[in-house]
């Protein structure tokens, strides 16, 4: 599936058959970074009012302005409900920001991170550094993987495991199929917990 997201007289504009008969469009002041990486497009976008914001292939990811209401649900409601979580598998998030927020929790002994795209990584803690900064913690220990052949990889090793995945467009498809979460589930130790963005109820009618 391929987005047809277009910047026009100084706004971007998210338009993907996914959510059809819907755009979201914010001004732009500049783009700071515009360059494809091996895997996918990866634009890091100066707003008018929402601070920075990445967009992988077309699809926003993340602005400044409001990143954190993402981060910390993601995040904290597993590792929270867990009662004793001390390893821990991010997959995706390349931004940092689910990392920033699990390294919060001093219970945690390790926090393997997962991320297929590296120059992700790199252009994130160039222009984000508020967020990359997860990527910091000495217990954090990172993996420039394919999730999904990651995560086959691992038995009965984790507490909790988060998917910070982008949109089933791109790299990110695999991380939506039903083969995934039957890997994620061998990965986790009994009474683990999985936590995975799970697109828009409002928007994805057929997810």
């Amino acid at each position: 599936m391929k987005s047809y997201s277009k910047i026009l007289d100084g706004w971007f504009s998210e338009i993907c058959p996914m959510w059809p008969g819907i755009a979201l469009s914010l001004e732009i002041d500049k783009i700071l970074y515009s360059k494809k990486s091996k895997f996918q497009q990866i634009d890091m976008f100066q707003t008018k009012n929402h601070g920075k914001m990445l967009v992988l292939d077309g699809i926003i990811q993340l602005t400044q302005s409001d990143e954190f209401a993402y981060q910390e649900m993601l995040a904290h409601v597993p590792l929270f409900a867990h009662p004793n979580p001390e390893t821990v598998l991010v997959i995706g998030g390349g931004d940092g920001g689910i990392l920033r927020e699990a390294n919060r929790h001093d219970c945690i002994k390790t926090i393997d991170f997962c991320e297929v795209d590296e120059d992700v990584i790199n252009v994130c803690k160039k222009f984000l550094p508020d967020l990359a900064c997860g990527f910091d913690d000495p217990r954090v220990k990172v993996h420039i993987a394919d999730g999904n052949a990651f995560v086959k990889a691992q038995k009965s090793r984790y507490d909790i495991i988060i998917v910070d995945s982008s949109d089933p467009i791109g790299p990110g498809e695999a991380l939506f199929e039903q083969p995934f979460y039957q890997s994620l589930k061998t990965a986790l130790k009994p009474n683990g917990i999985i936590a995975t963005q799970g697109e828009s109820f409002f928007l994805h009618k057929e997810c």
